[in-house]
């Protein structure tokens, strides 16, 4: 690693950054440095623009990449370099807002019923009966069930945050089977080492053997369950503050795309038509 690269990633631990995101922007310099075959610091804001329009119109990057590889520029040049905003600006490329799939519960049936084994069935048990993400459920430890409370204790989760989420009686059914079943001493899911949680992509391929099985052919892995766990609770009634804090998003607008999902939201609300009279 060069000097400016470790001065970068002293940078991003002093700043909490999760290791994921670590590497994505240290891998944004160095590939703008590649592409110049020049040292980051040596180059202007235009060399810099220049690149980003490479990278959307020659590379055609995804807006969601192209918004990470800004990110780590402006990081290393605002705040390791320490240029001034009004020197060095790198305007954010927006994301266009496309929904997910929505969540079908016939489907979500069915990959419950194809999934025998107690652990896949476990974590998918997780993401849809308590709206975990993936990471969040590598990470959990059996400690932080708690049968008493019949409450989840997320510890650390997205944005370095602790929060409680719901533990159900089915829920806890399928885990206490689960824990029958492998005996987990410490992490709920443990990774063959026994040192750490269960890798992300371990449970992906479990939920997509599991589509398979099912026949599901909507596109998205298991976070698609978390959507679930959203969009169903919303339409059995429950509100969008109860769903927010149980998801852990930081900012309302986040979960209230749900309510474009919710079809109970959208078919069974009447009409302003409906409510003139004679119409006939």
């Amino acid at each position: 690693m060069s000097k400016l690269s470790q001065q970068m990633d002293n940078d991003l631990i002093v700043r909490g950054r999760a290791p994921k995101t670590r590497q994505a922007y240290l891998s944004a310099v160095r590939d703008l440095a590649k592409y110049y075959r020049r040292s980051p610091d040596t180059l202007t804001d235009n060399d810099v623009q220049a690149y980003l329009v490479y990278l959307i119109q020659e590379r055609e990057l995804a807006w969601s990449s192209c918004n990470v590889v800004v990110n780590g520029l402006r990081f290393f040049y605002l705040k390791t370099l320490r240029r001034s905003a009004t020197e060095f600006v790198i305007p954010t490329a927006k994301r266009p807002r496309k929904l997910p799939p929505r969540p079908n519960r016939e489907a979500i049936g069915q990959l419950f019923a194809v999934t025998d084994d107690p652990k896949p069935r476990a974590a998918f048990a997780l993401a849809y009966g308590a709206g975990l993400r993936v990471s969040e459920i590598c990470h959990l430890r059996v400690a932080d069930i708690d049968s008493k409370a019949m409450a989840i204790r997320v510890d650390q989760g997205k944005g370095k945050k602790d929060r409680y989420t719901l533990l159900s009686p089915g829920l806890l059914k399928v885990l206490r089977r689960h824990w029958t079943t492998y005996r987990p001493a410490t992490y709920l899911f443990p990774s063959r080492t026994g040192d750490g949680g269960l890798h992300i992509s371990s449970v992906q391929r479990m939920y997509y053997g599991a589509k398979e099985r099912a026949g599901i052919t909507k596109p998205g892995g298991i976070h698609m369950l978390r959507h679930a766990f959203a969009t169903h609770k919303l339409e059995n009634g429950d509100d969008l503050h109860t769903i927010q804090g149980l998801l852990g998003h930081e900012h309302i607008s986040t979960t209230m795309k749900y309510l474009h999902l919710a079809r109970a939201h959208l078919t069974g609300t009447a009409s302003p038509l409906d409510l003139l009279d004679d119409l006939e």
